[in-house]
């Protein structure tokens, strides 16, 4: 089996997660030049283009195979990290930029329960880098080797992959309590939903169509939305009168205990059951990500 050269690996792994070769270059403090000399070396010794140089750059089959043989080799090397700090507690760590720990997480469990789920391992120095999608989506990147670990409603486990229930989230139509009793003075329903502007994350969002289908018992729903691609930009817009929205309960709890929110389809929620899926690697990292993951979703999720 070939050995593959670590700097040349996470050159790929650069070019492809900054999305070209100028930002590669600037993050591995080496010359452009040196980053296109790395990666042709890598494809000579593979025999195969490993970059599709399209915008954005996008890693071909081999290069996606690769590219997570590097973020194994960072893994391993954060293993490495981990267990010398704990023979040498005062030792400091060496990591570098290049040493980050990417996993892709939805964006409504972001803004609740994931980030103080992760802030010990951040304290403690885990290089970890978040990368947000939709919750359907995330699984993608995970599949084409891009992170070791995801966030995700898909409940099938990839190969090689391990799969941990985390729990439901549960989702509710909300509406600033002046434009409720406005515009839907009696909640949602099928009289008013097509007035109602909805307030969705981006394009990818259905949870907007999904839940006003399954309270008004519909099969094809079509709603106005908006788009604001950031759950706390969501809660801000409505907060602000732009419409109304299907958001994490969990998000809004203290605005409709405060009055500021109203629930404009009281009795009815959306359950969207989670999973984490990560690699199948004996790792003292990757150990440590699901643990504190797993443990703060069942807390926050139930």
């Amino acid at each position: 089996m070939s050995t593959f050269d670590a700097n040349a690996l996470e050159c790929l792994a650069a070019i492809v997660e900054e999305g070209g070769f100028e930002r590669a270059a600037l993050r591995l403090l080496i010359t452009q030049s040196a980053v296109s000399q790395r990666l042709r070396s890598l494809e000579v010794q593979v025999g195969t283009v490993l970059i599709v140089r399209s915008r954005p750059l996008k890693p071909t089959s081999a290069g996606r195979l690769l590219l997570k043989h590097a973020l194994q080799m960072r893994l391993l090397r954060a293993d490495l990290e981990r267990d010398l700090k704990d023979l040498a507690p005062g030792a400091s760590g060496t990591a570098g930029d290049e040493e980050r720990i990417s996993i892709a997480v939805n964006a409504d469990s972001i803004a609740t329960w994931a980030v103080p789920a992760l802030s010990r391992l951040a304290r403690q120095g885990l290089g970890l880098e978040i990368i947000t999608d939709d919750q359907d989506f995330t699984i993608e990147w995970l599949r084409e080797g891009r992170v070791l670990g995801c966030v995700t409603t898909v409940k099938q486990a990839l190969r090689s992959c391990r799969l941990v229930p985390l729990g439901a989230m549960r989702y509710v139509a909300v509406a600033q309590a002046d434009y409720a009793a406005a515009h839907c003075p009696q909640g949602l329903s099928p009289h008013n939903f097509r007035a109602l502007p909805f307030v969705a994350f981006n394009r990818k969002d259905d949870l907007q169509c999904e839940f006003v289908g399954r309270v008004l018992k519909l099969q094809q729903v079509a709603l106005r939305q908006l788009y604001v691609p950031s759950s706390e930009g969501q809660v801000r817009a409505i907060l602000d009168g732009w419409g109304v929205s299907v958001v994490p309960e969990l998000l809004v709890r203290e605005h409709l205990r405060d009055g500021r929110l109203v629930d404009i389809a009281p009795g009815h929620a959306l359950p969207v059951e989670l999973y984490w899926h990560c690699w199948n690697l004996d790792s003292v990292v990757l150990d440590a990500l699901s643990s504190a993951l797993t443990s703060a979703a069942t807390a926050a999720l139930g």
